[in-house]
């Protein structure tokens, strides 16, 4: 974590709790004396393009309820992407009579006491809310299709494969196994969602895939708005922090853009490129691999400093360990020695 211009505080451990995260976002901002210009408890409604570039935005007083309409230069979207749940389509959803939660909903373990709880999803939030759940439910069924799984659960967490259809209270199961279920988190992650933007803005999302983006940030056509955050699988802050820098060195003239052909092709072998290795469509964001050119092309391009090797090499090893020792990566020490090497303390 941390930023070019402010960094994280020296301290023995590697892994920071909410609330150190939280204290450093504050920190930053008084750092900069930028908490005046924060408008908090206010809802963007409408995001409205303007013949000369410029964005007509209405906002509401979610205390007041009142409505207020500025025009601007240019438009940041900064909302990111864990918003607007995602829900498989799975015959019988709806016939459910059990509870029934997306991941983004669940807080603590208590109030599912004694149930039989399914998991369905096995990316990070799938593998951290099964274990959590099996502290307090009777069973945990952990539906997904995650070979290459490697942490070890406790005695009451079942693997299983992909749910095939539900009933009342009861889930079946591609094995032709079935399991009646008192509640359902979907760990299905998240649909890039952006209701505030009006249609004319020309920004459209099919398969999950966001269009049209230059380097997943700037609107080809409409170059004044920009949406930061979209990747995923990245360096998270760094990269929020670079797509910042790339976006306003554009805006100060430092920058100059290929035309918008040109950046449609740079969209489209990108893509193309992700298509070949076997990605599909709805990975078009995702960076994993791709990190280290992506990067390097936004530093190179917008005369600005890189993110180092060694944050990506060491978000690499961080994964590796969660993916393998679920309950005991976080005690993990690393400790970076240059920009290209760190070591793995203990």
């Amino acid at each position: 974590m941390g930023f070019p211009d402010f960094s994280i505080k020296d301290r023995p451990q590697s892994y920071l709790s909410q609330e150190e995260i939280l204290q450093f976002l504050n920190d930053y901002t008084d750092h900069f004396n930028i908490r005046s210009l924060i408008k908090l408890n206010h809802i963007v409604k409408e995001i409205y393009p303007l013949e000369d570039e410029k964005w007509r935005v209405t906002v509401e007083d979610k205390l007041t309820k009142k409505p207020s309409v500025k025009v601007y230069d240019a438009v940041m979207l900064c909302t990111g992407h864990y918003s607007t749940p995602y829900y498989p389509d799975v015959p019988g959803r709806e016939t459910f009579q059990g509870e029934q939660y997306h991941s983004k909903y669940y807080r603590e373990p208590e109030p599912y006491t004694g149930k039989d709880a399914l998991v369905i999803g096995a990316g990070p939030s799938g593998m951290d809310l099964a274990l959590h759940l099996s502290k307090t439910a009777n069973r945990v069924f952990f539906s997904h299709n995650n070979n290459q799984l490697k942490a070890k659960y406790p005695d009451n967490v079942t693997m299983k494969p992909l749910v095939t259809s539900m009933r009342e209270h009861e889930v079946e199961f591609e094995d032709g196994t079935s399991c009646r279920i008192d509640v359902i988190f979907y760990c299905t992650g998240y649909i890039y969602d952006f209701p505030f933007l009006h249609e004319s803005c020309g920004i459209t999302i099919a398969d999950n895939f966001i269009q049209p983006l230059y380097k997943h940030i700037i609107h080809i056509d409409k170059p004044t708005l920009c949406l930061i955050g979209i990747p995923f699988n990245v360096c998270t802050f760094q990269m929020f922090d670079l797509q910042a820098r790339f976006y306003i060195s554009y805006l100060r003239g430092d920058m100059k853009l290929p035309t918008p052909e040109e950046m449609r092709r740079d969209t489209q072998k990108e893509l193309d490129e992700k298509l070949s290795k076997g990605f599909p469509r709805n990975q078009a964001h995702m960076l994993g691999p791709y990190q280290r050119s992506y990067y390097s092309d936004l530093a190179k391009l917008a005369n600005t400093h890189d993110i180092p090797q060694v944050m990506i090499k060491i978000k690499d090893a961080s994964f590796e360990r969660f993916t393998e020792d679920l309950l005991n990566f976080r005690q993990d020490v690393y400790k970076i020695i240059d920009d290209e090497n760190y070591i793995h303390v203990y």
